[in-house]
């Protein structure tokens, strides 16, 4: 890294440091969310069902227990991929079989452990999916479709944008817990479990549960490389107005904070400006407000586009071709945390984090060990700090247009001589 005045400094993606780097070999993907009601769906469903009548091999995957995809392509989905339509595919996992199956395979696993404790054994017959069973389902589909060569576009309609941000931060999390409660330095020390167990006095962990973690491990591995992969980004629906523009700003901090690039802000269910009547003419009037401060504040950001209101809901082949949807285009690129030189004359280093719509009384940072805490709201992530900058104490931050600017000064006994 460079610390002459004016130097390049290191540029690093949003993926946390220490982590393999994402490979590029992933299809095109777009991840539709946004508020509980805005349409995203019917988004998600235009939007595979256009490409597709490109000669784009699509895929549009959904999680939706009621089918709401299904009703609105006219064509019911299922929990394998089927054909809806010429190059188009429809899928809508079954979290039901999943759950079971995992949980089973897991109580086999386990049979030990739970002899001992006198548990019993669970039938599957009498296995429900829990709370959660249909997004963890929607990941592990999602890892599948995205490594798979039979598809060249990815649609995925994501729950509302509150779950939808959760679930995207789950494979992250997941595997940061793993390594903390089962490191994998102390899996090689696993020929000493025996004699270990016999000095302690108590059971060792048995070798199935460093197996099992280190499995889940890599699959959530690969559920976190295809969510943070270059050509994957996130488009938001919104319906303009007043709770679609609070909706939109929180989204956009929440998925910039995740590392997640968004391309399109979709204005859904705009109204003609023109209307003789009187309460439409004033709705209409409230959206056309709401769109020029969308055009202001995220027009630099991304793209905003406008979908107008059918007068009813969309249903069928027809109704969704009548949807200016935006083309998949190519992916803008991942979102990059530069750490550049600020002024060689302070020498303060300063970590880049782009926070757009992020509020300067609702950041929080904090220092552990060599990561940072970073929380904006309603938002947290734990992150690697860079190898430059666990040699550095936090100096300060500050919040402008957007970008989160973290101060961070050598410390001087632990930074190279010289430098």
């Amino acid at each position: 890294m460079g610390t002459g005045r004016g130097g390049g400094g290191e540029t690093l993606s949003a993926q946390p440091a220490g982590q393999a780097p994402v490979p590029l070999t992933y299809m095109r993907t777009i991840l539709i969310t946004g508020p509980g009601g805005s349409g995203r769906t019917t988004v998600a469903a235009a939007t595979a069902l256009e490409a597709s009548r490109q000669g784009t091999r699509t895929l549009v995957l959904t999680a939706d227990r009621t089918d709401t995809l299904g009703a609105i392509l006219g064509t019911p989905t299922g929990p394998t991929p089927a054909e809806a339509a010429p190059h188009l595919t429809t899928w809508r996992p079954d979290a039901t079989e999943a759950f079971r199956t995992d949980l089973l395979a897991f109580q086999d696993r386990a049979a030990t452990a739970l002899g001992l404790l006198g548990a019993a054994r669970l039938d599957g017959e009498e296995l429900t999916p829990l709370p959660g069973a249909e997004e963890l389902a929607l990941l592990r589909a999602l890892r599948d479709a995205a490594t798979a060569d039979t598809y060249d576009l990815l649609v995925v309609d994501l729950p509302p944008t509150p779950q939808a941000l959760a679930l995207l931060a789950l494979p992250e999390q997941l595997r940061r817990y793993l390594r903390r409660l089962l490191p994998a330095e102390r899996q090689a020390a696993r020929a000493l479990r025996p004699v270990l167990g016999r000095l302690a006095g108590v059971p060792m962990p048995s070798e199935w549960l460093y197996e099992t973690a280190a499995r889940w491990d890599v699959e959530l591995a690969a559920v976190q490389l295809a969510v943070e992969d270059a050509a994957t980004t996130v488009r938001l629906v919104a319906e303009p107005g007043p709770a679609g523009t609070d909706a939109v700003r929180t989204a956009a901090t929440g998925l910039a904070l995740r590392g997640l690039r968004t391309d399109a802000l979709v204005a859904n269910r705009v109204l003609p400006d023109a209307s003789p009547d009187t309460w439409l003419a004033a709705l209409a009037v409230q959206q056309r407000k709401a769109l020029d401060e969308w055009r202001d504040e995220w027009g630099r950001t991304f793209d905003v586009r406008e979908i107008p209101h059918l007068g009813r809901d969309p249903r069928g082949a027809e109704d969704l071709a009548a949807l200016p949807v935006p083309a998949p285009g190519e992916a803008p690129g991942p979102v990059e945390w530069p750490v550049a030189d600020r002024l060689a004359d302070d020498g303060v280093l300063v970590w880049h984090i782009p926070l757009p719509g992020a509020i300067r009384e609702e950041l929080d940072l904090v220092r552990r060990g060599d990561e940072l805490v970073v929380t904006a709201g309603q938002f947290r992530r734990i992150v690697p700090l860079p190898s430059a900058l666990r040699r550095c104490t936090v100096d300060g931050a500050s919040l402008r247009d957007g970008e989160l600017a973290v101060r961070f000064a050598p410390d001087p006994d632990l930074w190279p001589r010289g430098r």
